[in-house]
């Protein structure tokens, strides 16, 4: 499944459980923390939380999220930075690993994450989102989740751009005083590049670019192709000699998932699941 970067506010997101970037004694605090604990209901998640604390710096522990869209909180304790030299470093990738660990054990699909401990505890940004994008990708190596990383800082968002410029965030327009919906500022997903093929250059205007009105559905493209997509995606495998390997780790999708669209021509994937392997850099 692929990694999102989004611009939103993070206790809006619908996903099954969203992270609090939480302290050790799982107190309301500022910033996400206190945003999460007031839209949640301040009284009911301070006396859950209070039954769970303390926790050591890089746990994780789990709360209903009441009146949050997300069903679950995942309150994650990540590292205040000193600098750099205090394990740092594996505390925050600790801290991610325990988080993503509960969503599991919990049968959580979807989770959404802020970026840990690039606020108030100072650690630089940069280096934060590295950390967080390596985890979280090595971890799709094994489990099939739908995760973002949700940042509210403006400055996070560009700095997300200027490092990874094929990723696509999301601007919800609670943000924006003059819009009243939803709308997409540029492209997404960690690991894959947008597609440039001249041959699959209408699927590549579907997901990429301003939709060709002839088209009403993804399903409509792929039917015009005459193929399926696993007969498609099989073509393309093919032609540019890769292996089933290379190409569902590059994409950043489970394993088992890419068994079944490769061994079932009439198998139907998600769309965000075609989306993200057609996308990815070997298909460029």
């Amino acid at each position: 499944m692929p990694l999102k970067l989004i611009h939103n506010d993070i206790s809006q997101m619908k996903t099954d459980a969203i992270v609090n970037a939480a302290n050790v004694n799982l107190k309301q605090g500022s910033g996400v923390c206190g945003a999460i604990f007031e839209k949640a209901g301040t009284k009911q998640m301070t006396i859950v939380c209070q039954k769970l604390a303390p926790i050591k710096v890089g746990e994780a522990v789990m709360t209903p999220g009441f009146q949050l869209p997300a069903k679950y909180v995942i309150h994650a304790a990540g590292p205040i930075y000193k600098d750099g030299q205090h394990h740092e470093k594996e505390l925050l990738e600790n801290t991610y690993q325990n988080a993503l660990k509960l969503a599991i054990k919990n049968n959580i699909h979807s989770i959404s994450f802020p970026l840990i401990s690039a606020g108030i505890y100072g650690y630089p940004k940069k280096e934060a989102l590295d950390i967080a994008i390596n985890t979280i990708a090595n971890f799709l190596n094994e489990y099939d989740l739908d995760i973002n990383i949700v940042m509210l800082d403006k400055e996070a968002v560009q700095l997300s751009e200027d490092l990874y410029h094929n990723i696509e965030h999301y601007i919800d327009t609670y943000y924006e005083e003059t819009r009243d919906r939803l709308y997409e500022s540029r492209s997404i997903n960690v690991s894959p590049l947008m597609a440039k093929q001249e041959k699959n250059n209408k699927i590549k205007n579907w997901f990429f670019e301003e939709s060709d009105d002839s088209y009403n559905s993804l399903e409509e493209l792929i039917q015009e192709q005459h193929e399926t997509f696993s007969e498609m995606l099989l073509r393309l495998i093919d032609e540019r000699n890769l292996t089933d390997v290379e190409v569902y780790k590059k994409a950043n999708i489970d394993r088992k998932l890419f068994s079944k669209i490769r061994s079932n021509k009439d198998y139907h994937p998600k769309k965000s699941t075609v989306e993200v392997i057609l996308s990815s850099r070997q298909f460029k």
